[in-house]
């Protein structure tokens, strides 16, 4: 078994061997201590002056608090503007939309 997937379940960070595939360095990161970003968390929210909650992960949460500040924005505003441009590919679940959202902000950022 690689160090990768051999990952200390105690919390600490585990150590990945060069040659690891990014899943094997991915969950070599899966520890304890990120037990609370897969908990969904619910979120009520103001889009266009219609309240909303939102579930999602807190991994998901987190993203979203970053692009909102990179953005100089707040998580309500940053969820209200990709409402509005989500709403032509997706306008039944806003929730799914701001998952790939975060999944293309991370693949853009990493």
């Amino acid at each position: 078994m690689s160090s990768a997937l051999a990952a200390d379940r105690t919390g600490s960070a585990a150590a990945f061997a060069p040659g690891d595939s990014p899943l094997a360095r991915m969950l070599s990161l899966c520890n304890m201590n990120q037990t609370p970003e897969y908990v969904p968390e619910k979120r009520s929210i103001r889009i266009h002056g219609h309240s909303t909650t939102l579930r999602l992960e807190r991994a998901f949460w987190s993203t979203l608090e970053l692009i909102a500040e990179e953005e100089g924005s707040t998580v309500a505003g940053l969820v209200t503007r990709i409402h509005d441009h989500c709403l032509f590919a997706n306008d039944k679940n806003l929730a799914s939309c701001l998952r790939v959202v975060c999944l293309k902000y991370v693949n853009l950022t990493g």
